[in-house]
Parts: C-alpha cells; sequence; structure tokens
C-alpha cells in the first residue's frame, strides 16, 4: 500500500522548519489509545506502513487500526556521484511531517494491555520518540 497523494500542485517541495507543538491531531478522536510523538521529525511513507503491518500481525481480529498522518511532502535527492549544479534532484520519498504532541495511530475494540504491546512493536518502527495516551472521559 503505498502512501503517497495523487497528485499535487507542486513536486518539489522546500524542507522548512518543524516550530511548534500540534494543534490539531492532537486528541484521541476516533479510538480508545492512541501513539503520540514527543519529538518533531518526518516519517516516511515506508515507516508508516511498517507501523501498520507490525500492528496488524500483533492485533487480534476485534481491534481497529486509524493511521492519523498522511505524508503529504516531497523529498528530493540528487544521484549519488553528480557534481555540483544542473538544479535540484528528483522526488524520491513521500514524508508525513510530525509535530510534537501529533497523534499518529489510533486503536479501538481492544483493552489496555494489547494496545500497550502493539504500540510498543509499533515504537520501534518510528524514527521519533512515541508514547501511549488514552482517550479523556467527558465528565
Amino acid at each position: 500500500m503505498r502512501l503517497m497523494p495523487k497528485r499535487v500542485k507542486y513536486r518539489k517541495s522546500q524542507r522548512q522548519k518543524i516550530k511548534g507543538n500540534a494543534t490539531r491531531c492532537n486528541t484521541v478522536a476516533f479510538g480508545e489509545f492512541g501513539l503520540q510523538s514527543l519529538e518533531p521529525g518526518w516519517i516516511s511513507a515506508q515507516q508508516l506502513e511498517a507501523g501498520r503491518v507490525a500492528a496488524s500481525h500483533s492485533l487480534p481480529r476485534e481491534g481497529k487500526l486509524t493511521i492519523r498522518v498522511f505524508p503529504h511532502k516531497s523529498v528530493t535527492s540528487k544521484p549519488i556521484e553528480t557534481r555540483m549544479g544542473k538544479g535540484k534532484g528528483e522526488p524520491e520519498l513521500w514524508v508525513a511531517v510530525v509535530k510534537p504532541g501529533t497523534i499518529l495511530y489510533e486503536l479501538s475494540g481492544i483493552n489496555e494491555e494489547i494496545a500497550r504491546q502493539t504500540f510498543n512493536r509499533m515504537a520501534h518502527k518510528m524514527p521519533v520518540k512515541v508514547r501511549l495516551v488514552q482517550r479523556r472521559k467527558i465528565v
């Protein structure tokens, strides 16, 4: 399952700085448990897919996984042993820009122990530090 946009306005994007904390996608919305990032960074489409596969192997049938981030940003690179100049390289991979506090994945339909084990496996695939968060009870 290739995670990348169907079409984009501009093929090549600038790197940009990742400033501040997440103001959106920072609460658990679709499940009972979430995997929240603690650092800024880029998560590639391959890493997101690796997390999804790790979750599907350790989840029972009744558990449901939701991916909350999508790789919209293209990262370019020039071929190896190429001389300086000759413009910007071609898009190499797609990444999701993640700020501290962003919920990456959500799980529903399982108990806390299984969620903790599943997120522990997924955390090993992520390039940023993450933690398990629970949905807040509204009183």
